[in-house]
This record gives C-alpha cells, structure tokens and sequence, in this order.
C-alpha cells in the first residue's frame, strides 16, 4: 500500500510542472522530469506518442507556448496510485491560452484528462510520461499558431 506522502509528492511533482510551465520558469522543470519523457498529444494533434529528453521536451513547450501572453493549466480531482517505485496520476484539466490579437477571440481553452506515468528516483519523483487526451475547447486555437495576421493578397 501506498503512503499519502508518497501520493501527495506525485500530485505535488505534476502540479509544479504545470506550474513552472505557465511561469515560463523553463529552468525549473529539469528537476521533475525523467532521462526520457513520453509525450502523448495524439488525441489533440494526431500521429504517435513522442520520447524526448527533458531538453527537448522544454524546447517543445517554449516554442509552443513562449509566444502566448499568458497560459493557464489547472488540474482537479488527481488520483495518485503508486506501486512501489512508480505511479500513476490521473486528473482532469482545463487550459487556457491567452493571445490578445486583432483577428479574432484572446483565448483558447481546453479541457480534458491528464495521466501522467512517474518513477521514483534517488532525488524524488520524476515524469516519465504525459498522455493528454482533450475532450472540449472553446475559443481561438489559431492563437497557438505564430502568425503576424492573415496574408495579403493582390
């Protein structure tokens, strides 16, 4: 049986990833994440589940989201299940992107289920895997893109 340290150290190691991401705190997030990080947007974007290194996981997200003014992810009703030296968090999310732009709505919001797969390490709790799967969104999801507005044409 798992101890409610050991649960409330995995909720707290995914929380602080959101965290550091919404902050831009880029530097922080090396101490939460594994050697390797699978990644798993598919049901967003479509194609494969992706293995990064934590550097190549930051560099995702910084180009993806380091454009936006403002991000917002919260996640609510977490179940923490740890089995020895890994664990398993399920939660539900809602995500907000902020863009004030002249070509239509500033935000983007999406909501759907995080699990987030974690192994025990000599230094803590560390992410080996994100599986995002969205289920709503509403607002402008072309904020995400970086634009400098449409194309003219002549």
């Amino acid at each position: 049986m798992s101890s409610p340290e050991d649960r409330l150290d995995v909720i707290e190691t995914c929380t602080r990833m959101l965290w550091y991401v919404d902050l831009r705190q880029w530097d922080a997030l090396p101490a939460l994440l594994a050697e390797k990080v699978t990644l798993d947007y598919t049901s967003l974007f479509g194609g494969e589940p992706v293995v990064r290194t934590p550097d190549q996981v930051i560099a995702d997200w910084s180009a993806g989201l380091g454009h936006l003014k403002a991000t917002q992810h919260m996640i609510g009703n977490q179940i923490a299940e740890v089995r020895g030296d890994v664990a398993v968090l399920t939660a539900h999310f809602q995500a907000t992107h902020l863009l004030p732009n002249p070509y239509g709505s500033e935000t983007w919001t999406l909501g759907g289920r995080y699990r987030f797969d974690l192994a025990r390490t000599a230094a803590g709790w560390r992410i080996a895997g994100v599986l995002m799967t969205a289920l709503w969104a509403d607002g402008n999801q072309q904020i995400m893109t970086v634009s400098d507005g449409p194309e003219e044409t002549t």
